[in-house]
């Protein structure tokens, strides 16, 4: 088994491609010049397409193929999108490739064909409140979530994995505290809770989703900053496999928060902060559990953390400078 990185790098207009080995060390592999300011990735279920999204005009999404035995890039087609994409996921069946407009105040969904290619055309966009950051999709494919950051809600929509189309669910959202600024959304391995991010009052949130009805119901909010007060700027969440550890990243004191997740009730238990990479905004975990590798904006460099299975604790490994302004990070096992 190898797990491959990809790291894309807005201001170099490129994707670093990095081998993760057993020990936790990085590798390079290749670099990929892309056409504009690349952000959100979003790898397809079948881990053989790579999907990048460019922030500069015109808005777009470049398509790749990952090279089953090496992890390379092969670029395809680059097609346009109806705005620009802060997130970008796809469905569980590898259908549709969802994205969040942060500027546009709106999310799309685009077909996939069966070659991996994204169909140009939107099948819809839809309207949401002030600055969509995220939109991802629930286990079953029956329902989708969206944080709208500048309305202070989780929008809730009942999702046809046939046609593509989503209408609201009823209530059509979920409030956060006022100012909050939801950012990031991500489902617990068990598929009753959800978690999410809080980008403008520093804390990260739990809900417990009803697989029926589609609903999250607000559980917990926790701080994640590393002292009372400070100016908050929070970014990625990621979940170890196992479910057990939550990492959250804070890009205001470059630190990670961890947390031990009670999987039965989502209660959140605070394990304590590492300082990492300066602005870390792109965070993943590896298949295994064992590694976390984290992007610093500002340090133009990721580094690799052992993970600590008992105490949470993260100890740093390995470290590679890469592009200039590297913000998300994906991990492939070939």
């Amino acid at each position: 088994m190898t797990v491959v990185a990809y790291v894309s790098c807005a201001d170099s207009a490129e994707i670093a491609v990095l081998r993760l080995r057993s020990d936790g060390t990085l590798e390079p592999v290749q670099t990929v010049a892309v056409s504009g300011a690349v952000m959100p990735l979003a790898v397809a279920p079948d881990r053989r397409h790579l999907y990048a999204s460019l922030r500069s005009q015109p808005w777009s999404v470049a398509c790749f193929e990952i090279d089953s035995g090496t992890g390379e890039l092969r670029a395809r087609e680059t097609v346009p999108l109806p705005g620009n994409m802060a997130y970008l996921s796809t469905d569980h069946g590898g259908r549709y490739l969802l994205g969040a407009s942060y500027t546009g105040d709106f999310v799309s969904v685009n077909a996939i064909d069966a070659d991996g290619g994204v169909v140009a055309e939107p099948i819809e966009a839809l309207a949401t409140p002030p600055h969509a950051h995220s939109i991802v999709t629930d286990p079953t494919d029956r329902h989708v979530f969206v944080a709208a950051l500048g309305g202070d809600v989780v929008l809730q929509f009942r999702f046809d994995a046939r046609t593509g189309r989503g209408v609201p669910n009823d209530p059509a959202f979920v409030s956060t505290k006022p100012g909050a600024g939801p950012r990031h959304l991500l489902f617990h391995p068990n598929g009753r809770l959800v978690y999410g991010t809080n980008e403008l009052d520093g804390t990260v949130s739990g809900y417990e989703y009803d697989s029926g009805t589609g609903r999250l119901s607000p559980l917990d909010t926790v701080s994640v900053l590393p002292e009372p007060g400070g100016e908050p700027w929070t970014a990625e969440l990621k979940l170890t496999p196992d479910g057990r550890l939550l990492y959250v990243s804070e890009r205001r004191s470059s630190t990670i928060a961890g947390f031990r997740v009670d999987p039965g009730t989502g209660v959140l238990t605070p394990l304590g902060h590492t300082v990492t990479e300066s602005c870390p905004r792109g965070m993943a975990i590896d298949p295994s559990g064992r590694n976390l590798l984290a992007a610093g904006q500002e340090s133009h460099a990721v580094t690799s953390y052992a993970i600590d299975p008992d105490s949470g604790a993260l100890r740093p490994v390995d470290r590679r400078r890469v592009g200039w302004n590297p913000n998300w990070v994906e991990l492939v096992t070939i």
